[in-house]
């Protein structure tokens, strides 16, 4: 399994524009935040496991892609935050979550229930 990790607005637009036809799971993550960090963890146990082959997986840093992650909020209007969980589908966002709600079980729940 493939993660994308986002450093460019082209990408996520086509990555937006794709997920009409495949569900994108993007973690927006801080590298300085040790909150982040932890939910990082949880992304990175989650994605170890069997995350599902059905959705395609994207990584954001805000910190080194601020412009990235200022477009991703913009295109799918849900209010930046960082850390933050967004599920994508038909170029809107299905769900989201953030801090300390971003869990390994909350995420397989959310594919599980959104997909």
């Amino acid at each position: 399994m493939d993660i994308i990790e986002l450093e460019s607005e082209r990408q996520w637009l086509n990555l937006l524009e794709s997920s009409s036809e495949t569900p994108v799971l993007v973690f927006k993550h801080s590298t300085r935040c040790p909150i982040s960090s932890e939910a990082y963890e949880q992304w990175q146990s989650f994605l170890g496991k069997e995350p599902n082959p059905d959705c395609e997986y994207a990584l954001v840093l805000v910190v080194e892609s601020r412009d990235v992650s200022n477009r991703i909020a913009e295109t799918i209007n849900v209010k930046h935050e960082s850390p933050q969980v967004l599920l994508v589908k038909g170029r809107k966002a299905v769900w989201h979550t953030s801090h300390g709600r971003i869990t390994e079980s909350a995420l397989r729940e959310a594919l599980n229930n959104s997909l």
